[in-house]
């Protein structure tokens, strides 16, 4: 209000004239007031900074990424080694049990035997204990008493769910059984000692179904023939001769039933003989036995370990 018209350049405020008390004057101007801003929080009570868009949260999850051919081959070797463990624990288990039904032959014939199951899984034979196609076969050395005699066995239908005095049965055995004429001779000159002392060799006629047994220098000879009866195998004397004269031959024939019977007794599990035959070799007999109970270790230490 103080400006003075047509001075654009003088100030828009002018100073009091000096000496004029009724002049108001103008208050002082001052610096504008500092401009105050809010305290900064210290930076650790700070609220972090947030982006508009949160980011999206995934869970991980596991995942066997591999291409088809690395899961076939696992697959693979997994199968394999089971199979593996399945036949490696069939084969030891099949090499067991063949020596304990070898062990348990030799002890009964007092020689070797070798055994062995067939192709059935023995395994599971074993888990139900019930076992078929079982192979024995004896060195042929001896069968107890009877030098050169072989036995060649199949045993089927075992179950071993025993009681009492029997670990259980044997549905249904089968022997050949193997007496060669040697063997023949030496058995009667070791169990027949008066008969025996006068056997010199033995010869076999398989037409007549005949076993000669001829004395030392023509002293005699004694001709039998072998006959099953009553599941008993038996030498029946057809003919008798002492310095080439016939003679009566009760005395031989009883000595023969004795010899025979002997020979049968030390068979185990009520096996009988079904039929014989003479070869040019010797003498080929089938034994059997079925249903037959397997004695426990207390009656027949043999069958300890069955």
């Amino acid at each position: 209000m103080w400006a003075r018209p047509g001075d654009q350049n003088s100030p828009t405020e002018s100073a009091p004239e000096a000496g004029d008390p009724h002049r108001p004057t103008a208050p002082p101007t001052y610096p504008p007031p500092a401009q105050e801003y809010p305290a900064t929080a210290p930076f650790e009570h700070q609220p972090p900074l947030q982006d508009t868009a949160e980011p999206v949260k995934t869970k991980r999850r596991f995942r066997f990424r591999g291409d088809p051919v690395s899961i076939i081959l696992v697959l693979v070797i997994v199968v394999a080694l089971g199979i593996a463990g399945l036949v490696g624990g069939e084969l030891y288990a099949r090499h067991r049990a063949n020596d304990i039904v070898a062990t348990a032959t030799q002890c009964v014939i007092q020689d070797g035997a070798t055994a062995s199951f067939g192709p059935s899984p023995f395994l599971l034979q074993h888990l139900t204990g019930h076992y078929n196609g079982i192979s024995i076969h004896t060195a042929g050395h001896n069968i107890r008493n009877a030098k050169g005699m072989k036995a060649d066995i199949n045993i089927n239908d075992v179950d071993l769910h025993g009681s009492g005095d029997s670990k259980g049965t044997i549905g249904e055995l089968d022997a050949n059984i193997t007496w060669t004429s040697e063997g023949i001779q030496e058995t009667i000159q070791d169990s027949l000692p008066f008969i025996g002392g006068l056997v010199n060799s033995v010869s076999t006629n398989a037409g007549a179904g005949t076993i000669e047994l001829t004395g030392a220098m023509g002293l005699g000879g004694v001709t039998v023939k072998p006959q099953v009866s009553d599941g008993a195998l038996k030498l029946q004397v057809d003919k008798a001769t002492a310095l080439g004269a016939i003679i009566p031959h009760e005395t031989a024939q009883a000595a023969l039933n004795t010899f025979t019977a002997a020979l049968l007794k030390q068979y185990p599990l009520g096996i009988k003989a079904d039929s014989v035959q003479v070869t040019n070799d010797g003498v080929v007999a089938h034994f059997s036995t079925h249903n037959a109970s397997i004695p426990a270790a207390q009656n027949d230490p043999c069958f300890a370990h069955v």
